[in-house]
């Protein structure tokens, strides 16, 4: 089994700084791309930012340029620096990667169970 463990949501004022970590654990073989999501009350999920196996990033939206998303390999986690954070930032953020668990299997997409970021003055 694969389990996606979140952590460093919380609350922070306007302008401030937060950073989220994802942990992968269980069996794994490899994974390839990373990404985090996030969903705001009223509105549907979307996506923040992902990372590559080769290390290529994307950002769509508002993130870019505020957000940087990293990963290291070796202890099969991701992280997704925030700065610059806007009340509309405010949501649960989602971790999510592509898995395989042997050699042999396709990968599959595995979810954390969500971190809330609150910005609010």
């Amino acid at each position: 089994q694969v389990e996606l463990v979140e952590s460093g949501g919380g609350l922070v004022q306007p302008g401030g700084s937060l950073r989220l970590s994802c942990a992968a654990s269980g069996t794994i073989f490899s994974i390839n791309t990373m990404a985090w999501y996030r969903r705001a009350p009223g509105r549907l999920r979307e996506l923040v930012a992902h990372i590559t196996k080769s290390g290529s990033t994307y950002y769509p939206g508002s993130a870019r340029g505020r957000f940087s998303i990293s990963r290291e390999d070796a202890k099969n986690t991701v992280t997704l620096q925030m700065n610059s954070l806007k009340p509309d930032d405010t949501a649960v953020y989602y971790c999510n990667a592509d898995i395989a668990q042997h050699d042999s299997d396709k990968f599959q997409s595995y979810w954390g169970q969500g971190t809330q970021v609150t910005v609010s003055s």
